[in-house]
């Protein structure tokens, strides 16, 4: 039961309201089981098969356990297709995947890298794919869970949550591994994920009803027929690939930098690696509650701004020497604009997406944003060590303005895209 002083605060701060709703927590709760599994078969095995002193060639090859997230549009089709007989086509396979992702890294209790190393090559790539899969369909749950002018807040908080989950299966795993065994490390991990299956059970069936493809073929092909009917469609694609690059581009070189500048590695671990995620969260959370206010159209123009100008923050970083104040300001800036930018970025995406489609084509439309993370971001240390660094964060801020361009084309897309949200 609700205090009169409860009431009365919940009554005055609607947006406090709206965060701690029901479907708002179920959101924040679904992205941390999202994140638990990333760093379990990423640098947390990393560090345990370090530990256990396999060689270094074997522990690079690794990194190909996580190819299942860079291709799950390829059945993203099937979780749109087919619906398991209970609790829905989307909280039926949420569960599926988050119960057998719980048994999958439980079964690391009984093997080691050092013991079976193809074991754990095994397991860690079926955990790679069950988590993408989660990925996939809570994506799609969270797009027909919210109303469009809920989106921004929602993306928000879905992507802190995945950063929470990344925390717990990162930093905190490693801080058990210093006082307990790895195998036990592992299995508290795998019990961390009723956090995903406890709110799926509790998770409300999306309001409305999205038709399901009838077909595996209309599954496959359908999202990309559904998509290209639009006005605009190649610009909007465009768009996607360029409105986030300049941020991507600073931000692969920005460790190297703040080294080379003379800072130290606890600084790093410090300011960029620990102050810098939770600037990021907070930068989310902001970033979402602005959107509920100005919409999404003026939010990735206030946003894209903003993450140029921060990027600048480091060009005169870079001119001033290694001043720490600075150092703190400018990865501050840049970690709250980046996350709002995250924030307006998402529930873009997910607008775009038909109900009907919605796993296979918010799969697809998130690859593609992956794409300047892996192709563009390859030649940035070239081009810093030929230009050097104040010019270098000079072009990636400069390279935020062909994806606000495109933003002078979103007239042309409002009829598809729910104009009155925007």
């Amino acid at each position: 039961m609700k205090t009169p002083i409860q009431s009365s605060s919940a009554t005055r701060n609607p947006v406090f309201r709206i965060i701690f709703s029901r479907r708002m927590l179920i959101t924040f709760f679904l992205g941390v089981s999202s994140g638990i599994p990333l760093l379990v078969t990423g640098s947390t095995l990393q560090a345990w098969m370090t530990d256990e002193h396999i060689d270094l060639a074997v522990i690079g090859m690794f990194s190909l356990v996580g190819l299942p997230y860079t291709i799950k549009f390829l059945w993203a089709p099937f979780i749109d297709r087919y619906a398991p007989p209970f609790l829905g086509r989307r909280r039926g396979w949420m569960l599926i995947s988050q119960c057998l992702l719980m048994l999958t890294i439980g079964c690391f209790y009984f093997r080691s890298p050092g013991g079976s190393v193809w074991a754990i090559a095994f397991l860690a790539t079926f955990v790679s794919f069950l988590s993408a899969s989660q990925d996939i369909v809570v994506d799609a749950y969270r797009r027909e869970l919210l109303k469009d002018e809920e989106l921004g807040l929602g993306s928000s908080l879905a992507v802190n949550g995945y950063r929470i989950g990344m925390l717990i299966s990162g930093a905190f795993a490693l801080f058990l591994a210093d006082r307990i065994p790895w195998n036990c490390v592992y299995l508290l991990l795998a019990v961390s994920l009723l956090i995903g299956i406890i709110t799926t059970c509790f998770a409300p069936q999306p309001e409305g009803h999205a038709i399901q493809p009838e077909t595996i073929r209309e599954a496959v092909v359908g999202p990309f027929i559904d998509y290209f009917k639009r006005r605009g469609a190649l610009e909007i694609l465009f768009f996607i690939l360029l409105y986030k690059i300049g941020d991507v581009m600073a931000g692969s070189m920005t460790t190297p930098f703040i080294l080379k500048m003379g800072f130290t590695k606890t600084q790093l671990a410090v300011i960029a690696k620990t102050f810098g995620i939770f600037a990021t969260v907070a930068g989310g959370l902001a970033g979402g509650i602005i959107l509920i206010k100005v919409g999404i159209y003026r939010g990735l123009w206030i946003f894209g701004i903003l993450q140029a100008v921060s990027t600048l923050a480091f060009s005169a970083l870079a001119s001033a020497g290694a001043y720490y104040p600075l150092l703190v300001a400018a990865v501050t800036f840049e970690n709250l604009t980046g996350g709002m930018g995250t924030a307006a970025f998402t529930a873009f995406m997910a607008i775009l997406c038909n109900k009907k489609f919605t796993a296979t084509q918010y799969a697809l439309l998130s690859s593609l944003m992956g794409i300047p993370r892996v192709i563009i971001s390859a030649p940035t240390g070239l081009l810093a060590a030929h230009i050097g660094w104040v010019y270098f964060f000079i072009f990636c801020a400069l390279s935020a303005i062909p994806g606000l361009a495109f933003l002078f084309r979103f007239k042309t897309w409002q009829e598809e895209l729910h104009p009155q949200h925007m």
